[in-house]
């Protein structure tokens, strides 16, 4: 097992989670973007959920639990396991094209529990809409943010792959 992957690794997301404390726009986060980079990134299934699920429930604990949890929760797994489909070819186009789909898929499933769950809009197709559409801003912050610590976290572990090849080496049974 390489340790020191592992606490580079999980130093990278702890820093990211930090970041999340600092002022910034509503939604412009890195929790889609870390559970698509451990998902990407370890090997052990279980750590490339328990990382991003703990940095997401830290989060959670210090901001506030919400009914939407079940939603939020649920499309960070998938960002996770479209990490894992990933490692096959990680490739600049493809973990763009992945957080983007992980962005919309959050936007879309997160909406509908908003509208389903909050009562802010009525529950009919026309309410549905308009919580789709006062949901876009949110929607914009989101795409940035993932996009941004998408870029961040795979390519700071490339360029440190780069650098220390055999400090940081994936071997097969690491992690």
């Amino acid at each position: 097992m390489n340790r020191t992957r592992f606490f580079v690794l999980t130093g990278m997301i702890l820093t990211a989670v930090l970041s999340k404390f600092l002022p910034h726009p509503t939604n412009f986060a890195p929790i889609g973007a870390i559970a698509l980079f451990g998902g990407a990134h370890f090997q052990n299934r279980w750590l490339g959920f328990g990382v991003p699920f703990v940095a997401l429930l830290i989060g959670d604990l210090s901001t506030g639990l919400h009914a939407l949890i079940p939603f939020v929760y649920g499309c960070f797994a998938l960002n996770v396991c479209l990490g894992w489909w990933s490692r096959r070819a990680v490739t600049v186009r493809r973990i763009l094209g992945l957080s983007v789909f992980g962005s919309t898929i959050f936007f879309l499933v997160t909406n509908i529990g908003v509208w389903w769950l909050l009562g802010t809009f009525e529950r009919t197709s026309a309410g549905l809409l308009q919580c789709y559409a006062a949901g876009l801003p949110l929607f914009l912050n989101t795409l940035l943010g993932d996009l941004f610590y998408t870029a961040v976290l795979f390519g700071g572990v490339a360029a440190l792959e780069w650098r220390f090849p055999r400090i940081l080496r994936l071997e097969a049974n690491a992690l």
